[in-house]
């Protein structure tokens, strides 16, 4: 099972979400799971895992989740082969019992052009980084993820799941 999350942060507390699919290119969640989150710490420049990573960790606990892959609206690595960012500290939390892949709509300094994917008629990229499978691998899966736009059906839903809790 695959697992696309997202979290809507409101002052002092944050709903999150989690689409639960079976393979890359599903049209439709099996599942969707919320937790809403009480008390989250504070954005904090550079370390944005401190505040995002607890929320998916509670998602996941809350609801008994042990998905093969977690794809989340972020990095991996922050300059795509080795500064950890949210998805490396996932990766972490969980002891690699999941891949996790990253998906920014944003490039930050540092990630290259090996990072790039094009989706739908989109000119402006998303940016791939992963661990625990290949780059090239993790890129491709996310170019075949269902929808016909910029970011993947699944990863909509669940941003849509979210911010409407």
């Amino acid at each position: 099972m695959m697992l696309a999350v997202d979290v809507h942060y409101r002052k002092d507390h944050a709903h999150v979400a989690g689409i639960l699919y079976g393979s890359w290119s599903s049209p439709h969640p099996v599942r969707i799971c919320c937790s809403e989150v009480k008390r989250v710490r504070e954005y904090v420049p550079g370390q944005f895992y401190r505040r995002e990573l607890p929320c998916i960790l509670t998602l996941v606990r809350d609801h008994g989740l042990s998905p093969g892959t977690i794809v989340i609206d972020g990095y991996v690595y922050l300059d795509g082969v080795a500064t950890p960012g949210l998805g490396k500290h996932l990766y972490d939390a969980l002891k690699g019992a999941a891949v996790v892949v990253g998906v920014a709509k944003n490039r930050l300094p540092g990630v290259g052009r090996g990072h790039e994917i094009l989706r739908g008629g989109s000119s402006r990229p998303l940016y791939v980084t992963a661990a625990g499978m290949k780059l090239a691998r993790a890129r491709a899966h996310i170019v075949s993820m269902h929808g016909s736009h910029r970011i993947p059906t699944l990863l909509k839903a669940a941003d849509r799941a979210c911010r409407r809790r």
